[in-house]
């Protein structure tokens, strides 16, 4: 009884206490449940706060259409596009680079409480000074508001963002002082202050900066002050560019004190002094520019912990002495460019055994003595450049051992012996330029023939042996004169039809001159003189569009100078002087627009045309005997006027009868032609043809087709003719494109047509060469565009073919030069920033920016464009495609594509619009970007570069501002080049400047003497 109590007893507590406990569970089930409930409605009253925040933020800007998909119907604020959320649904980031804002920041941004990144870059967003706003923003860690247009002073309390991690306001127009507080943002570790207007100096207190990693300071031109000491203390600092920022002084001694530096560039500035042997202590630096400052001295010895270092640049200052033995024990050393100093003395012949040397640039020096045998037979050697020095011996013949070369550059020295016979080996050899030695023996037979090789310069030597029976089919320039070349001239040398330059002088060349070259379409110019050539000159011209040179004097030539020579369209010099030619002088030669013309020492006769009777041409005719001109000032007989009226009668005579047999001849041959013709064009109508419009048509392809005549070509190119044809009765004028070929269009030449095609019926832009239809049939292809009046721009720069063009204009003035480069820029800013595919165009130059009635700008001849997937990346194309002087190094060296090629094609023309000069100059054997780049580089003052046709008209500040964009747009990097959204904002600078200055004329030409001198500030780069 007593164990059946106490077992009930227990029973009973056991229940009370399990009630108690599942009433506790309840309890904390039900607190639970509600504290969700609360957290859940607070967390979407969070949510909905800041979705309202971000369309306040989107009505504030306006509604730009890119952020159209900003909307309240679009789920939740976190998907939209540029927004970054965290865990728990709120915003942390916005990212708003290039979305074309205008405007100021609002101040409720800050109302995002979670906010730690904001990138507003690549934007037109404007302030008058920095926007104090972000001072509530508690938790930035990350700000970004470079390349716009904020100004102002930055405050003084500008360290009220203690969080921030970076800050970028590079490329604006910040101006006033850089304020000393900006040392209080310890958190920093990417501070870039670039491309603004401040002044003063660089405040030390940024050496307080102990997490700092990066430091940007170029391109601050209003700036004059020396590189602080305090900064050696960033011992975290791995990047430092402080570019073009007037630095004087010199540099601290302590720099070795930055253990962590990888890079440093403190190029285009005026400092001085000894370079600091602490430099070489730094053993993480890979790359160090200090050209162009004023530097002096000896390099100092390098020591062991120097063995790190990767690339030493100490080009372009006034360094003397020797090099130190000591650069051989930089094993892992891969650049070593020294050029343009006054060193001597011998090159270390360790420097020749560095396992990783791929780069030696040591030329325009004072070195002597012989070169390593052992250059190239350890490393990957790639750029040999020991030019200009006074170097002996044998190249190294392991040169080319690792294939991997891609220049050897070693002209002016007195080099003796043989090229290394290992250049064969190399297939991505482009240029080998080696003139003006004491080299000697054959040429490597495999040398002539290398895929990539482009110039050939090997002028001023001993070769010997015969010229190859192939060349490479991408040699644009071969120089061989004053060597020993003999045998006669191959035939097959002649199907290389991308050759620019053919110079072979003064050899011991013999036989005739094959028919073949003048198939050369792209030859400029052809030297073949003093050399023993002999038959009669190539009677048809088969295709010598582009020749302006041609020199074939001192050979024994002989027969009649084709009347052909006369209907050469770019032909300027003409050389056939000490030759055995005879006959009269074709009067077809007047029609040629020759600045140079010797016709002496032969055996010509008869009367020399009318157009050369003047002083231009006073020794022109010498020593031809049986010449006779009315004009004394030729130095040669007067024509016998008694012998004229003596044979006056039968003069006459054969006229009559040369007249009526060309009448008869003449009957037939039209009779003839129109039947082909008609033939020809009813079949040609007769074919299947298809018209695709792309606006409306007020013509039909009848129309087209019968305009495709001879007499309406106005130009031509890789792929086909250009005509110019007047379609309806109220005689509207368009420009077809036809690519023509007898069977179906090849592989190459398809795709070309369908690149067009696609790009050009997709996009609309008044700056863009409008595509009206496109007319194919199986074995042709024809696209109609708009006719523009002035057609393109290399006719306008271009002085032989000024006076030529429609309006009469001698020449283009500055103010239309910039409304052209405005116009190509908008084109081309479109294509890249605006089209849904970005659009690279691949080929541009001058020839490709058409210009209609009233000198507005279009973009034309898209063949080569490439719609790319996502900008800013890379696409690799097949082969390159391109026009010499135009194309980005990148481009020839990777095959890699994106806007930056554009970029470069389009600082090529800024360069020619400033300059006047051709993108490639072939009596300099040198590219406008090269010469622009030296002449600057060299230290002359940019207003010696420009266009003197248009200087006079004082507009030095616009022309300077053009010239340095073109320098910008042409760095041999891409990322250092501007995009075409940053060139465009400059060139609408330099376009207001010009409009107000033309608004104020008293002032322009009070000022007008004072241009004459460089315009050392560079605020007209503005956001680059």
């Amino acid at each position: 009884m007593h164990g059946s109590s106490m077992s009930s007893s227990f029973h009973i507590t056991s229940t009370i206490l399990m009630t108690k406990t599942s009433l506790k569970c309840i309890h904390f089930s039900f607190y639970t449940i509600l504290f969700l409930l609360l957290f859940s409605h607070v967390n979407s009253q969070l949510n909905d706060q800041e979705q309202a925040i971000l369309l306040n933020l989107k009505q504030y800007w306006k509604n730009p259409h890119s952020l159209s998909q900003w909307t309240s119907s679009n789920s939740s604020h976190c998907t939209w596009p540029n927004i970054t959320c965290n865990t728990v649904g709120s915003v942390t980031g916005i990212s708003l680079q290039n979305m074309n804002i205008t405007g100021t920041v609002p101040p409720f941004i800050c109302d995002l409480n979670n906010l730690t990144t904001l990138d507003l870059s690549y934007n037109y967003m404007t302030s008058n000074g920095f926007p104090t706003a972000f001072y509530n923003c508690s938790k930035l860690q990350y700000l970004d508001l470079s390349q716009n247009y904020f100004a102002g002073t930055l405050p003084n309390d500008i360290h009220r963002m203690p969080r921030l991690r970076q800050l970028n306001i590079g490329a604006n127009s910040f101006s006033g002082i850089i304020p000393a507080s900006i040392g209080q943002l310890t958190e920093l570790r990417i501070l870039q202050l670039f491309a603004c207007q401040f002044n003063g100096s660089f405040p030390p207190e940024i050496g307080n900066l102990s997490n700092l990693e990066r430091l940007e300071l170029a391109y601050m031109t209003r700036i004059t002050t020396t590189l602080p000491a305090e900064f050696t203390k960033l011992r975290k600092l791995k990047y430092l560019w402080v570019a073009h920022s007037n630095l004087v002084g010199e540099i601290p001694d302590t720099i070795g004190e930055m253990a962590a530096l990888e890079h440093l560039d403190l190029s285009m500035n005026n400092l001085s002094g000894n370079i600091p042997s602490g430099l070489f202590m730094l053993k993480n630096l890979s790359i160090v520019y200090l050209y162009i400052n004023k530097l002096f001295g000896k390099i100092p010895r390098v020591v062991e912990a120097a063995s790190n270092m990767d690339v030493i640049d100490l080009s372009k200052n006034n360094l003397t002495g020797t090099i130190p033995d000591d650069f051989g024990r930089l094993t892992k050393l891969s650049g070593l460019s020294l050029f343009f100093n006054q060193l001597s003395g011998k090159i270390p012949d360790s420097i020749g055994r560095l396992p990783r040397l791929i780069v030696l640039k040591l030329f325009s020096n004072n070195f002597s003595g012989t070169l390593s045998p052992d250059f190239g037979r350890y490393s990957m050697l790639e750029e040999f450049q020991v030019a200009s020095n006074r170097l002996t011996g044998p190249l190294p013949q392991h040169l080319g051992d690792n294939g991997k070369l891609v220049g050897v550059v070693a002209f002016d020295n007195n080099l003796s012996g043989q090229l290394p016979k290992s250049l064969e080996n190399c297939n991505n050899l482009k240029i080998v330029y080696v003139t003006n030695n004491r080299l000697s023996g054959n040429i490597p037979s495999g040398l002539w023939t290398l895929f990539n090789l482009s110039k050939l310069l090997l002028s001023n030597n001993a070769f010997t042996g015969e010229l190859p029976e192939r060349l490479s089919r991408n040699l644009l320039m071969l120089r061989i004169s004053h060597n020993r070349f003999s045998g006669k001239i191959p035939i097959g040398m002649f199907s290389s039809k991308n050759l620019v330059v053919l110079d072979a002088s003064n050899n011991f060349l013999n036989g005739t001159i094959p028919q073949e070259v003048t198939a050369l379409p792209n030859l400029t110019t052809l030297f073949l003189d003093q050399n023993r050539l002999s038959g009669s000159l190539p009677s048809t011209i088969l295709s010598w569009k582009s020749l302006t040179t041609l020199n074939l004097s001192r050979n024994a030539i002989s027969g009649q100078i084709p009347k052909e020579f006369g209907s050469l369209p770019c032909l300027t010099d003409l050389d056939l002087s000490e030759n055995q030619l005879s006959g009269q002088i074709p009067p077809q030669l007047g029609f040629l627009k020759l600045t140079s013309l010797n016709l002496s020492s032969n055996h010509l006769t008869g009367r020399i045309p009318n157009e050369f009777e003047n002083n231009a041409y006073a020794s022109s005719f010498l020593n031809n005997p049986h010449l006779c001109a009315n004009s004394p000032s030729l130095n040669i007989h007067n024509c016998n006027s008694k012998l004229q009226n003596s044979s006056k009668p039968s003069s006459k005579l054969l006229a009559w009868i040369l007249g009526l047999a060309m009448v008869v001849l003449l009957g037939l041959l039209a009779s003839f032609v129109v039947t082909i013709i008609c033939k020809n064009r009813k079949h040609e109508l007769d074919l299947k043809w298809k018209l695709t419009p792309f606006q409306s048509l007020n013509f039909t392809e009848s129309d087209i087709l019968s305009g495709l005549i001879e007499k309406n070509v106005i130009g031509s190119g890789g792929s086909g003719k250009v005509y110019r044809v007047s379609v309806n009765p109220l005689c509207e004028i368009v420009a077809v494109k036809k690519i023509w070929n007898s069977r179906k269009l090849d592989h190459k030449l398809e795709n070309e047509f369908t690149a067009e095609v696609k790009i050009l019926s997709s996009i609309r832009h008044t700056n863009i060469v409008t595509l009206l239809c496109c007319i194919s049939s199986d074995n042709s292809k024809l696209l109609v565009y708009e006719y523009l009046e002035n057609r393109s721009l290399d006719l306008w720069l271009q002085r032989k073919s000024r006076k030529s063009t429609v309006s009469g204009l001698v020449h283009l003035n500055w103010p239309k030069r910039l409304q052209i480069a405005v116009g190509a820029a908008q084109g081309l800013s479109y294509m890249h920033h605006d089209c849904s595919q970005p659009i690279v165009h691949r080929d541009v130059k001058s020839s490709n920016i058409l210009l209609d009635s009233e000198f507005n700008a279009k973009i034309a001849d898209f063949g080569l464009a490439k719609m790319l997937i996502k900008q800013g990346e890379y696409t690799t194309m097949s082969v390159v495609a391109g026009s010499f002087g135009y194309m980005a190094p990148e481009y020839a060296h990777t095959i890699r594509v994106n806007e930056k090629i554009d970029v470069y094609g389009f600082g090529v023309i800024l360069l020619e619009l400033a300059t006047g000069r051709k993108a490639y100059d072939d009596d300099e054997h040198t590219s406008l970007v090269e010469w622009a780049w030296r002449h600057v580089q060299e230290g002359n003052p940019i207003v010696d570069a420009l266009d003197e046709e248009v200087k006079e008209l004082c507009y030095i500040d616009e022309m300077c501002c053009a010239f340095k964009l073109g320098i910008k747009c042409t760095s041999r990097q891409p990322s250092m080049r501007p995009s075409m959204k940053e060139v465009l904002k400059v060139l609408l600078r330099c376009n207001e400047l010009l409009i107000y200055e033309e608004n104020n004329v008293s002032s322009k030409n009070s000022k007008c003497d004072k241009e004459l001198v460089e315009n050392n500030d560079a605020s007209n780069f503005g956001s680059i």
